[in-house]
């Protein structure tokens, strides 16, 4: 149970108590459970969004959901993707990666948030209510399968950090059982939808961490916050064009 601990105290901001000494540095062992925490995340977002459905209209009731989505994670993720965006903007590997260590958040960075955002927000409004409350389920358990599958097919790009760390210490197992747990989730919840969902999903985030990779000598903990937030939204609107489409 130390990983499961673990997980939820680097994933969420939810109070439990903290792992022994020995265990700080083994997240990338904790791996396995990413996507449990995220289906857990993904129950109290539901929870939020089915009080926030009866007294708001869809729209308003999407932003407080993606609120609460964002805050109880921290924004963590949200940090790694306009870091990520941000570093785009130097003109070399020292540079790209020293842009991404400032805390500050630059134009590049704060527009991809926003979009992102923005994104979320009106493509949860526009799901109906059966496929609404199944998504928000799933897209936080997919999100979080990523990092664990991307620790394995990519190096680190520094020696340091808490992202080579979790590089380090990811195993093959547990980055199989993150992706199987995920799918397992979304095909439940979702059928064919999920399926698609999390396939595209989980192949946008391989071809995004390779194009980074190229770039960085390898990938970050930035790179793997951003994935998560990729994945989740990649999910949103995958599910809302099938939903379309069906229409």
């Amino acid at each position: 149970m130390s990983g499961l601990l673990l997980a939820i105290r680097y994933l969420t901001i939810l109070p439990v108590p903290a792992p022994g000494p020995a265990r700080v540095g083994g997240l990338g062992r904790s791996a396995a459970w990413f996507p449990v925490v995220g289906l857990a995340l993904g129950v109290l977002v539901t929870a939020v969004d089915a009080l926030a459905v009866q007294l708001f209209s869809a729209l308003v009731s999407a932003i407080l959901t993606i609120t609460a989505w964002k805050l109880v994670t921290g924004g963590l993720h949200l940090d790694g993707l306009a870091d990520c965006l941000d570093g785009f903007m130097g003109g070399d590997r020292e540079r790209r990666l020293a842009i991404m260590r400032d805390s500050r958040i630059g134009t590049f960075g704060a527009l991809g948030l926003i979009l992102v955002l923005v994104l979320e927000i009106a493509a949860v409004a526009e799901l109906p209510p059966t496929f609404r409350w199944r998504l928000l389920l799933v897209a936080p358990a997919v999100g979080r399968a990523v990092p664990p599958v991307l620790a394995r097919l990519f190096a680190a790009a520094r020696p340091e950090g808490q992202g080579a760390a979790f590089v380090a210490t990811v195993g093959a197992r547990g980055s199989v059982i993150a992706l199987a747990v995920a799918a397992a989730v979304a095909t439940v919840l979702l059928g064919i939808t999920g399926v698609l969902a999390t396939t595209v999903a989980v192949l946008v985030a391989i071809g995004a961490a390779w194009f980074v990779a190229r770039r960085l000598g390898g990938v970050t903990g930035d790179v793997l916050g951003a994935a998560v937030e990729t994945t989740e939204l990649v999910v949103i609107l995958v599910v809302l064009a099938w939903v379309g489409a069906r229409a």
